[in-house]
């Protein structure tokens, strides 16, 4: 069953502006995610919004980095991504299809494949930076990290063909890149501590 609500973690405050209305895009995802191809339709939709990125980020205004979960379903999640100045995360996979835009900000993400000879472990396959307005597609089968570069707050939406906070996957972090499951409280607390070093200035 469906459900909107907000995750237990160092959220963002979600507000509605004049011209980016959060329900309006929300209904707008659920028709693309009922198309014959989903994941274009997803992506056509969130091209569309970050042609005007400034509208995104009056409506969201993003004040700490965080999570905030907008909609949550078995075949589709929309997830409000505010990165901390100086953030990273580990490498993690999603085991579904996604697609990014930035509304303000950058969101650097580095590639990964498995080894050849250990399965369990990474090498690094390349790497893209997205900027404000940007928006990028990713494969069910992407295993990558994201960095915020910068010193100011970096904000996305990221919408997921899936239930994102519920199928299993996996993360290679924190600490030693090996393979483990996906633990979704270590992700909140990566953002928690994101923060603490930002607010104290040894971020």
């Amino acid at each position: 069953m469906a459900s909107d609500s907000s995750l237990d973690a160092p959220l963002t405050r979600t507000t509605l502006g004049a011209t980016f209305d959060t329900e309006e895009f929300l209904d707008a995802c659920r028709g693309a995610a009922r198309e014959t191809d989903a994941r274009h339709a997803v992506r056509e939709l969130v091209q569309r919004t970050m042609a005007s990125p400034g509208d995104v980020a009056e409506a969201l205004r993003p004040e700490m980095g965080g999570l905030t979960l907008l909609h949550q379903a078995d075949d589709l999640t929309v997830v409000h991504v505010v990165w901390a100045p100086g953030m990273r995360i580990y490498p993690h996979d999603h085991r579904m299809w996604a697609v990014i835009g930035i509304y303000d900000g950058q969101e650097d993400n580095s590639f990964y494949r498995r080894a050849e000879t250990d399965r369990r472990h990474l090498v690094e396959s390349g790497g893209k930076e997205l900027r404000t307005g940007d928006v990028l597609t990713l494969g069910d089968d992407t295993i990558h990290a994201v960095a915020n570069p910068t010193t100011r707050l970096t904000g996305a939406i990221h919408v997921y063909g899936g239930d994102f906070v519920n199928e299993p996957r996996s993360q290679w972090g924190p600490g030693p890149m090996e393979e483990r499951p996906h633990d979704y409280a270590v992700t909140l607390e990566q953002f928690a501590e994101a923060n603490r070093a930002w607010l104290s200035g040894t971020g």
